[in-house]
């Protein structure tokens, strides 16, 4: 059966992720001692001991997912004989997309780790903190979101980042007018609007000094063609062109992550097996919701590989 590799995105980091891992395994250990040289840094430490204050951090939450995705990774590699020449895709849902480049062959892990540095911090630099809000509405279409977001009350900034799965919008902006769309989004449907626990509007109009700084990082970044085609999130369709990818890692700081689109298009071209590598279930979750008939898996603990092996 066909399948594809998904590696998740900020908001599936813990205390704790990767240890069992890198206790477990020589592979995982490499791993994480690479980002840690890469960075000048014991993520590692901050990654199995906190605080979540401090793994939350965008700065470090990115790299930290990337580490524990490919450290997974080379673990199936070695002990369940994955190749991932074999997969039909890969994807990753925002950060994720990275770490799918890294699985893919076409990015270095230390030149991801880098790359996800800057990212994180040229995100955490472009809005003030407390100005700006992301927030999922829950029970909606994307049409719906957006008339929610034109009748808000208010100017500023507030468009749609994510669309997740069928019902499940994310929006960013200036937080007055993100706050304001939440408030009067049950008149257009909504079952829920939530304020998420994030500390910029990632994916909006407001991150383009975010976009400037990750043009010049990725114009001196060695991205080589990908193993196999990457599903971008910003076109939800496939690519292994070098420079498209460069342009797209670059569109998608502000640009929209297209999941459900891009979930389906691999569904549609025969993907049935979905196997989501790295921290937490989030994506698995999400699949269920788009692709009803695949199968889905979730491996990123020591205790996960048994599953995936009969999966």
């Amino acid at each position: 059966m066909a399948r594809a590799f998904v590696f998740p995105g900020q908001g599936s980091q813990s205390v704790g992720m990767g240890r069992a891992l890198a206790e477990a395994f020589p592979a995982a250990r490499e791993v994480f001692e690479e980002v840690d040289e890469a960075l000048k840094q014991k993520l590692s430490k901050l990654m199995w001991e906190g605080p979540m204050e401090e793994l939350t951090l965008t700065a470090n939450a990115q790299p930290a997912l990337m580490a524990h995705s490919i450290a997974m990774l080379r673990v199936l590699e070695k002990e369940a004989g994955v190749e991932i020449e074999n997969a039909m895709f890969v994807a990753g849902h925002s950060l994720g997309e990275y770490s799918a480049l890294c699985a893919a062959g076409a990015l270095g892990l230390a030149e991801t780790a880098r790359l996800l540095r800057i990212r994180g911090e040229a995100m955490q630099a472009a809005v003030p903190a407390g100005e700006g809000a992301m927030a999922a509405l829950i029970g909606v279409d994307l049409e719906t979101a957006q008339k929610a977001i034109d009748a808000a009350p208010g100017a500023g900034v507030c468009e749609i980042a994510n669309d997740n799965a069928p019902g499940q919008a994310v929006i960013s902006g200036e937080k007055a007018r993100v706050e304001a769309v939440c408030a009067g989004a049950k008149a257009f449907g909504a079952k829920l609007a939530k304020l998420l626990p994030v500390s910029a509007p990632f994916h909006s109009s407001l991150m383009a000094p975010a976009a400037e700084a990750m043009e010049k990082a990725l114009a001196e970044a060695e991205i080589r063609a990908p193993k196999v085609p990457l599903v971008a999130n910003v076109t939800a369709q496939e690519t292994v062109s070098p420079e498209e990818i460069r342009d797209l890692l670059v569109r998608q700081v502000t640009g929209r992550v297209r999941w459900t689109e891009s979930v389906a298009y691999m569904a549609e071209k025969g993907c049935e097996k979905f196997v989501e590598i790295g921290a937490g279930k989030v994506l698995a979750g999400l699949i269920k919701r788009i692709a009803r008939d695949a199968a889905v898996v979730s491996v990123g603990e020591p205790a996960d590989i048994d599953a995936f092996v009969k999966f």
